[in-house]
């Protein structure tokens, strides 16, 4: 059981999340996108929030600035949130620009206000789950996706729901995170998704 919850830590880690979401509306969305183009996007989005990230972490550890890829400390996060940040903004600015899909630019400006305000909550030395952060905000942007397109992914809710259990037990049992910070971490990932809904739906 103590591997199986500490493999949903890895499975579900937080870097995914947004490709998983660029992912989801691809595959849901009934507007016509040329399938170069989608392919290009995912795959532009993967080197930069995957790819990109894993291996600033690799320079930061031999620089001596962060010691475990979970980020245990608050003082290790708040360069690697810092670069995330500015990541993203990469994302929006040459990838997702407004013009072409608002849907997938929203998503991404609430995933920077998340990352933004939990960097914030690193300076004042509070923890918050980024894992929380990330699934928070992939489910209620999926949510609102199948709400726009009038699509039925109940199944999908509820595993979703499920998987965010999953992650909450898993960062539990591995004392990584206190309910508080679980609790913090969710809403700081659902609310900027519910309220930018205003600007694309």
């Amino acid at each position: 059981m103590n591997q199986i919850l500490k493999s949903i830590s890895y499975i579900f880690h937080p870097l995914l999340m947004p490709l998983l979401g660029v992912v989801f509306y691809f595959s849901k969305t009934p507007r016509f996108i040329p399938e170069p183009a989608m392919k290009a996007k995912v795959f532009s989005i993967a080197i930069l929030t995957i790819v990109l990230p894993i291996l600033l972490f690799y320079l930061l550890k031999t620089l001596n600035k962060v010691e475990s890829f979970h980020l245990e400390t608050v003082e290790e996060r708040r360069i690697p949130l810092f670069i995330n940040g500015s990541i993203i903004i990469l994302v929006l600015v040459r990838v997702l620009p407004i013009n072409e899909i608002p849907e997938l630019y929203f998503f991404f400006i609430g995933i920077l206000i998340s990352t933004v305000t939990c960097l914030m909550l690193a300076f004042a030395k509070f923890k918050a789950s980024i894992h929380m952060i990330a699934s928070a905000g992939f489910f209620m942007f999926a949510v609102a996706v199948a709400i726009h397109f009038k699509i039925n992914i109940n199944g999908t809710i509820a595993l979703m729901c499920i998987v965010i259990g999953a992650i909450a037990t898993s960062r539990l049992h591995l004392k990584a995170h206190t309910p508080i910070e679980l609790a913090t971490g969710f809403f700081v990932g659902l609310i900027p998704q519910l309220v930018l809904l205003n600007y694309w739906m």
